[in-house]
């Protein structure tokens, strides 16, 4: 069976795109635009990892980390930040949350797939 991933972002065009890429590498993709809609879809049909923007409306990366690390359901569960922000303050903070790993937007697709196959086996 293949592993479900979440992908939110406010920009369509990012989930687009990382929607097809994992797809394409045989993957089951989910989308939501902030983290208000992740929690609902999340709850509705749970992800093996969750790829998240850091700077959305309604709920930030950060925050949603938070929340998903509170729940026991996804205490262990990979969440990648997917960011224009290479800050490493903003790295630290998002570490610190509990994200798994931080991919700096544009991304490369093989580095995407690789990275999810390695936290998501």
């Amino acid at each position: 069976m293949s592993k479900r991933v979440l992908t939110v972002d406010d920009s369509k065009t990012m989930r687009d795109m990382v929607a097809f890429t994992l797809r394409s590498a045989g993957f089951d993709v989910g989308e939501a635009e902030d983290g208000v809609k992740a929690l609902a879809v999340l709850s509705a049909k749970p992800a093996d990892l969750v790829i998240t923007d850091l700077n959305m409306p309604n709920m930030d990366g950060i925050t949603l980390i938070q929340k998903l690390r509170a729940d026991p359901k996804y205490r262990a569960t990979p969440i990648l930040m997917l960011t224009t922000e290479g800050d490493p303050n903003k790295k630290a903070e998002g570490r610190s949350a509990g994200a798994t790993g931080w991919l700096v937007k544009p991304f490369n697709p093989e580095k995407l797939v690789e990275l999810v196959r390695r936290v998501c086996p």
